[in-house]
């Protein structure tokens, strides 16, 4: 008896707020319209109701465009409100900063799958500090998942074949639900999880005790040189794929003269599809890995890739000749 009515989830990230007051106020203006037309439905239906059937007709009314001008001002500028104030909010959340922690999830029928940079795996939970952002990179490995947790109000559908993202920063240390909001097959219910918003201090304790295998780039290195990839992208240029030292960020022309940004999808497709985009200048050698590589080890391989130069650098010089697109 002693416990109050709770309506939402509690409030614990930056925007949950934002997106509450957004959505009190369209179910407050939509209450008030509702019992507006209701009062005034019932208010003319009986001072205007016909009170005998020798009664004559009213005359019809013509004209009013003051009127006109009013209910269609008004629910303009309601509209106007919800639309600047729900894009400002939808900008907000599609922006993760840059200074976020990025954490890579990878959903599977029935499960999370959740790796650190710093080498931690984590299966339907997720640790993470209290007031630090967090960005999500995420896929799947089979059907379309929605990555959401309420107390957050964070809902990102997880699509297999690419890379989406959301974000989220913490304002309460506690334990949260996470679940999956897409139907995703039989088990569909049980794919729930727990989010764990930890002290900075805890987590920085929770995050060094048992990285054992190493960072996730460290791991994509490794994977690097068993697939045998320095065979053909040597950091010096002299191999017959483009160096991927410091290419991460940078923009390439690919045959056709078209320019592109290398990106975590574009990263994902030259390794999962090479012949898709190939780079001006080099040949369509490359063998794909579909099928060799797991959603994991893509993550992994794209870290490595990403670790090996800064953003911003002069593109490694190409040699002579015709060489591999990847």
């Amino acid at each position: 008896m002693g416990s109050t009515l709770q309506i939402l989830p509690e409030q614990a990230s930056s925007v949950a707020g934002q997106v509450d007051a957004l959505y009190f106020f369209l179910i407050g203006i939509s209450a008030f319209f509702s019992l507006l037309i209701a009062g005034l439905v019932i208010f003319f239906a009986v001072k205007y109701r016909r009170r005998s059937e020798s009664e004559p007709a009213p005359e019809p009314a013509t004209g009013g465009t003051a009127l006109e001008i009013v209910w269609s001002v008004i629910p303009l500028g309601i509209t106007m409100v919800i639309f600047f104030w729900g894009a400002s909010i939808f900008f907000t959340i599609n922006r993760p900063p840059d200074d976020a922690t990025e954490i890579h999830v990878v959903a599977k029928q029935w499960m999370w799958k959740l790796q650190h940079l710093e080498g931690q795996r984590e299966i339907n939970e997720l640790h993470i500090p209290l007031g630090r952002a967090v960005r999500l990179k995420m896929t799947s490995e089979d059907v379309i998942h929605s990555f959401y947790v309420p107390a957050f109000r964070t809902k990102q559908d997880v699509l297999p074949g690419r890379y989406t993202q959301t974000w989220f920063k913490p304002i309460k240390a506690g334990k949260y639900h996470l679940f999956c909001a897409e139907y995703c097959g039989t088990n569909h219910s049980g794919m729930i999880g727990w989010i764990h918003v930890m002290d900075p201090t805890e987590y920085q304790a929770w995050l060094s005790g048992g990285a054992g295998e190493g960072t996730l780039a460290s791991r994509g290195d490794k994977l690097f040189q068993d697939l045998a990839c320095t065979n053909c992208h040597k950091n010096d240029g002299s191999g017959r794929g483009h160096s991927l030292e410091g290419l991460f960020g940078k923009t390439i022309e690919i045959e056709g003269g078209q320019k592109i940004t290398v990106d975590d999808d574009y990263l994902r497709e030259s390794i999962l599809s090479p012949q898709a985009k190939i780079v001006a200048g080099y040949q369509p050698i490359m063998p794909t890995f579909q099928g060799l590589v797991t959603e994991d080890q893509l993550l992994q391989l794209i870290e490595y890739i990403k670790s090996t130069g800064k953003k911003g650098e002069k593109p490694a010089a190409k040699p002579a000749g015709r060489k591999e697109a990847r």
